[in-house]
């Protein structure tokens, strides 16, 4: 799934190029180059498809050269990822009525690929011989506010087993007070987004559940690879509800069953995601890409450039972003809820070009 739209990155990603497109961990590629590859380790890349948006359809093709455009699916609008899967699973299930489905974002990073194949493997092997749709649960480290919830049966101690549990509730992302309470229960796991389950069994419960979304896409098959293709996903998604899979299958679904996985995920969703990631920091707690700097008494900042051959002289700055790119210099406070308030100021008259 890469159509996201999301401008948590600004002032390096634009609505023209949000995040799944930028290599923002800094390894050079972009996150989609990333999971791309992630994947086409672990399955045939035959196998993988991707859906985005319809102008994003050129990046896509542009990162991924390889990809056949049969294998790139393009929404004509932003419908959230319960659209985006029904979508693919009637792609998929006029390809192979049997088919077993990994559904992962683009955009996460993974430390740990090794260990990642293997969890991969694991929950394919259980989604293969049981009628379940299995999610990726991540043990979480701390309160989190930024991370969707997942609470297991029998708590954490049986999924660290290394085998699956069954989902007692799914959660969104949470207040501090109840996100404390979840992290000290031990019975929570962090929601990853990253699901397996049979491609016949994700349209039933859908049908179920979802009616209004599967409907409208009732004949997409027959469509495919004609000349009304495009006409009718542009009545489709115009008619679709705007609704996540979480929400409206598996917070509602008894199939629901969790995997924890242990291999180093970071869902990097915004600019204090990216600090708390990053493992290499000065003594001060500062991290930075820039190719020459000189801190003064400045501490727990993060300091990103695409200008390598600029130093960066700052003095006196605590918990600071100091974001620098050839059109844009973002310095505001490092806290997430002020960045987002800061940038609301690009939605003004003039500024359109550096949206």
């Amino acid at each position: 799934m890469a159509g996201g739209t999301a401008n948590h990155f600004w002032p390096i990603s634009r609505e023209t190029r949000p995040k799944q497109f930028l290599d923002i961990a800094g390894g050079g590629k972009s996150f989609l180059r990333m999971t791309y590859e992630r994947f086409s380790r672990i399955i045939p890349s035959e196998n993988i498809l991707v859906v985005t948006l319809d102008r994003f359809g050129e990046l896509v093709k542009e990162q991924l050269p390889e990809l056949p455009d049969t294998n790139l699916l393009l929404e004509p609008h932003s419908r959230n990822t319960a659209p985006c899967i029904a979508y693919s699973t009637f792609t998929i299930l006029r390809r192979n009525p049997d088919a077993i489905v990994v559904t992962t974002p683009a955009d996460h990073f993974i430390s740990d690929e090794a260990a990642f194949k293997i969890a991969i493997d694991d929950v394919v092997e259980y989604a293969t011989e049981h009628n379940a749709l299995m999610t990726m649960g991540i043990s979480p480290t701390g309160p989190e506010t930024g991370y969707g919830y997942i609470q297991v049966t029998g708590g954490k101690t049986g999924a660290e087993l290394g085998k699956p549990v069954k989902v007692k509730t799914f959660t969104e992302k949470p207040d501090p007070a109840l996100a404390e309470v979840f992290y000290n229960s031990g019975e929570f796991f962090w929601n990853s987004g990253i699901f397996a389950w049979k491609a016949s069994l994700i349209l039933e419960e859908m049908s179920k559940l979802l009616p209004d979304v599967v409907n409208v896409f009732r004949g997409w098959e027959e469509a495919m690879g004609s000349f009304g293709e495009r006409v009718f996903l542009e009545k489709a998604y115009s008619e679709c509800p705007k609704i996540s899979i979480d929400y409206g299958v598996m917070e509602k679904t008894d199939k629901a069953w969790l995997y924890s996985g242990n291999f180093g995920w970071y869902d990097i969703d915004n600019w204090e995601s990216l600090f708390n990631a990053v493992s290499v920091k000065d003594s001060e707690g500062n991290a930075t890409n820039t190719g020459k700097h000189l801190f003064n008494n400045d501490v727990d900042n993060l300091v990103v450039t695409d200008n390598k051959k600029k130093i960066y002289a700052i003095k006196g700055l605590k918990d600071y972003l100091v974001i620098d790119t050839d059109d844009a210099l973002l310095i505001c406070p490092r806290d997430d809820k002020q960045f987002k308030e800061f940038i609301t100021g690009l939605g003004m008259p003039g500024y359109e070009e550096f949206r």
